[in-house]
């Protein structure tokens, strides 16, 4: 893909910037918009990028178009590109990285008929390129156009394609997975200061063993035996998980994930 509009380059926008250009990607290849000037002018001087604030302007014969705005403004920010992609004749796929909002609403407001649109779940980590994004491609997405996006989101971190319908349970997994640990990693923290560490000590050893734990997860070996490996019997990672176990830690997290999908399929229907 030769040109790439990147519309709303908050956050998740500058990740996108920042993999695309790790991937090889050359900066004038890639235009971004944001509502602030100053915010434009500091992206422009950190990557090289082109930017501008018209959206309009930022899809014009683009090859493709990362939608990094919120949920709540991405069926008008599409409606807005439509009428550029009618009068230009374009074909660019429109990515949208917005949690919950369909393909089908999004294709019904877009007014150029035919528009390939690309719902992605991303999350955080992708500002590190570590990132899940999961991928559900609209009807008129064709071959080639869904390797391109394929390829494009890989320079941000691991690419998963899935069906429309699996997006609300990815959401609650993937897309906000990073929030529960970092909640874990915040609750052993208190729990080393409660046992009479320094906290500076406690976070430390908090987050390098989370990281090291990542990194065994990504190895290839499941949960179960990675847990069953550090759990001697009798032992004190035995005594520690029973008790997780028995304060409900399981079940907390099913009420959670099923609260989160539902969250999900509740913004897609606002």
């Amino acid at each position: 893909m030769e040109r790439i509009a990147v519309i709303g380059a908050g956050n998740i926008g500058e990740a996108c910037i920042s993999g695309l250009l790790s991937s090889g990607v050359e900066p004038s290849a890639i235009i971004a918009t944001n509502r602030s000037s100053e915010r434009s002018a500091e992206l422009a001087e950190r990557y090289g990028v082109h930017t501008t604030s018209n959206n309009r302007e930022a899809v014009r014969d683009a090859d493709v178009a990362l939608l990094c705005v919120k949920p709540a403004q991405i069926l008008d920010v599409i409606a807005e590109l439509g009428e550029e992609l009618t009068n230009s004749g374009s074909s660019t796929v429109l990515v949208s990285m917005a949690a919950g909002v369909t393909i089908a609403a999004m294709e019904e407001a877009v007014s150029a008929a035919g528009t390939p649109i690309v719902r992605v779940m991303p999350n955080t980590p992708m500002l590190v390129g570590k990132g899940v994004l999961a991928a559900a491609c609209g009807r008129f997405v064709d071959d080639n156009q869904r390797a391109g996006v394929v390829e494009l989101l890989s320079a941000a971190g691991q690419v998963v394609e899935v069906a429309e319908s699996q997006m609300d349970a990815v959401t609650a997994i993937s897309g906000s997975g990073p929030a529960y640990f970092f909640l874990v990693a915040e609750a052993l923290v208190d729990a080393g200061v409660s046992l009479g560490l320094p906290r500076e000590l406690a976070q430390q050893l908090a987050c390098a063993t989370a990281s090291g734990a990542g990194a065994m997860l990504a190895g290839g070996d499941s949960p179960v035996q990675l847990r069953a490996n550090v759990s001697s019997p009798g032992g004190t990672t035995a005594r520690a998980v029973r008790e997780l176990e028995e304060s409900g830690l399981r079940g907390a997290f099913y009420r959670a994930t099923e609260l989160c999908a539902k969250r999900s399929s509740e913004l897609g229907k606002s």
